[in-house]
């Protein structure tokens, strides 16, 4: 018997022979053997429009197997394998550097996802192996090569593999699927999500090397507990049938809480919302029964491009984001570019300690006119829904004054122009420094609520770095001090007449949720997948 540590990324429990994804070998490319260049766009363009088809072909089946929502995963991957900025580099590779078709849309892949999966941002992370798979679909389609190791599953098997693309997810037969174990990935990702919807346990980033060996092997896994067991031994398997008949019964008990409002035993309602990173995940939100959006992170329309977004191009995100809300809350985060989230075209300075630099709401105010077309474009969108904005590390009276004054700015440019938005569109701050949740008395004045970012706020009291691994264990929100400036924060907030809310990753822990529900917490926002296990849990609690 062999056992293996991951990450659980869908909860539940199989048992069954396993399928391990044959290994991929690239074929070999040269990267000078380019002749005709415009030979090779024709080419790429053929490609584009063959994995377009294919893609259409595999939102339809999502429509019939998973729903509408997860169908939307294969028109975002449509749009990427269009993206003009991916297109752009390929071309770019393929003519001035006289690439085949081939080597650029790999090479481009590679630049596009390791930008992405460079960042902290778990979120931004897997959109990197988003663009990895579609551009692995298009060098499928250029090498008229095709990923036929799915036509292997004859059988009910537990899928093993290094990644796996939505694409193969949704190829492979679902009745023959019982779980996933993958030793790279991110419960994030795309797969994940699909794994999640379609309630088969999953497992990511084991780091173990798979073998093909394994094919017809007895596995097990616990999805909630991120434990595989290769050749488990008998009272493994008990415990897990047992396990098994538990997670049915607790799948069927979340169930009952939807609907139904987030209330405490004692009846105080608490906002449950969920955290996103672009429109199209408004669709998990909805689907786990999310009451709103807590934090949209808005730098993805920064990302992946050679220049700034028009306020055309934020309105429509935004104004589309508001309206699949239908009335529900849907709170905006203004840019946080800078620090892990580099973007060539700021051309923002090397910093030694970029978590301390130049970032967020401090570009913002230095760079106005990119802060007044985000406004703007935040502002139309408010007369669609019902939205809110958010300023994120703020750490004085000042800069929140100074984001105001920019705000009255561009609704005043809008009063002229005739473009309606709502007046008094609700208006606050993060809270992720231990500056802001020190003097959250004064903000209050000047905000109508407060968002404790837990991620920032722990980084910045403990002075431990976020992306050192080593480090992970002190970095914990259950410390004492982290939990005396959330209490401060929210007392001072309430005093103020601010609402108070959580939407970092600690918004989420069973073990921390009681203590913010005693302190009298407003609103929590995380995970979608999170949200009813959050109202079962908050239903056995009593508020402050």
């Amino acid at each position: 018997m062999k056992v293996v540590q991951g990450k659980g990324a869908s909860a539940g429990v199989a048992v069954g022979p396993i399928l391990v994804k044959p290994v991929e070998r690239q074929p070999e490319i040269h990267l000078d053997t380019c002749l005709d260049p415009q030979q090779e766009l024709k080419r790429l363009q053929a490609a584009q429009q063959q994995v377009i088809q294919t893609l259409e072909g595999l939102k339809e089946k999502a429509r019939q197997q998973v729903g509408e929502e997860e169908a939307g995963i294969f028109e975002v991957h449509q749009m990427m394998v269009q993206d003009p900025d991916l297109c752009d580099t390929i071309q770019g590779l393929i003519q001035e550097e006289h690439m085949t078709a081939e080597a650029a849309v790999r090479e481009a892949g590679s630049q596009f996802a390791a930008m992405l999966e460079a960042m902290d941002d778990e979120y931004m992370q897997a959109r990197g192996a988003d663009v990895r798979a579609i551009c692995g679909q298009l060098e499928d389609a250029l090498s008229q090569g095709g990923r036929s190791w799915t036509e292997l599953l004859t059988q009910p098997s537990i899928i093993c593999a290094d990644d796996l693309t939505p694409s193969e997810t949704l190829q492979l037969d679902k009745s023959l699927i019982l779980g996933f174990v993958t030793s790279g990935g991110s419960a994030n990702s795309h797969t994940a999500i699909l794994a999640r919807t379609m309630k088969i346990p999953a497992i990511v980033h084991t780091e173990i090397a798979l073998d093909e060996d394994w094919n017809g092997t007895l596995g097990a896994l616990d999805g909630s507990t991120g434990n595989f067991w290769l050749d488990p031994e008998p009272q493994v398997l008990e415990q897990l049938k047992e396990k098994q008949l538990q997670h049915r019964a607790a799948e069927d008990a979340l169930e009952q809480f939807r609907g139904r409002p987030t209330c405490t035993a004692d009846g105080r309602t608490i906002a449950l919302y969920g955290n996103i990173g672009q429109p199209e995940d408004i669709d998990l939100v909805l689907q786990n029964d999310g009451e709103g959006v807590g934090l949209f992170r808005s730098e993805f329309l920064y990302l992946g491009r050679e220049d700034y977004p028009t306020e055309e191009e934020l309105f429509e995100a935004y104004c589309t984001a508001a309206q699949e809300l239908e009335g529900r809350k849907l709170i905006i985060r203004t840019l946080d570019i800078g620090a892990d989230k580099k973007v060539g075209y700021f051309q923002l300075p090397e910093e030694e300690n970029p978590a301390l630099g130049f970032r967020a709401i401090r570009i913002c105010l230095k760079r106005p006119e990119i802060f007044l077309t985000q406004l703007r474009a935040i502002l139309r969108a408010s007369a669609y829904g019902e939205v809110a904005v958010m300023f994120p590390m703020i750490i004085s009276v000042e800069e929140v004054k100074a984001a105001r004054a920019l705000l009255e700015e561009a609704k005043a440019g809008l009063r002229a122009e005739g473009i309606p938005f709502d007046e008094k569109m609700e208006v606050g701050i993060m809270i992720e420094t231990p500056a802001a949740a020190l003097i959250s008395d004064d903000l209050a004045r000047y905000v109508d609520f407060f968002s404790i970012g837990t991620n920032d706020l722990v980084q910045y009291t403990l002075a431990v770095d976020r992306q050192n691994a080593s480090l992970e264990e002190l970095g914990k929100a259950s410390h004492k001090a982290v939990l005396r400036l959330i209490d401060l924060t929210i007392r001072n907030g309430h005093a103020g007449g601010c609402w108070v809310g959580i939407c970092g990753e600690a918004a989420a822990d069973p073990e921390l949720i009681p203590y913010f529900v005693a302190m009298g917490v407003d609103e929590l926002s995380m995970s979608a997948g999170k949200i009813l296990q959050t109202r079962k849990l908050i239903s056995t609690l009593h508020g402050a």
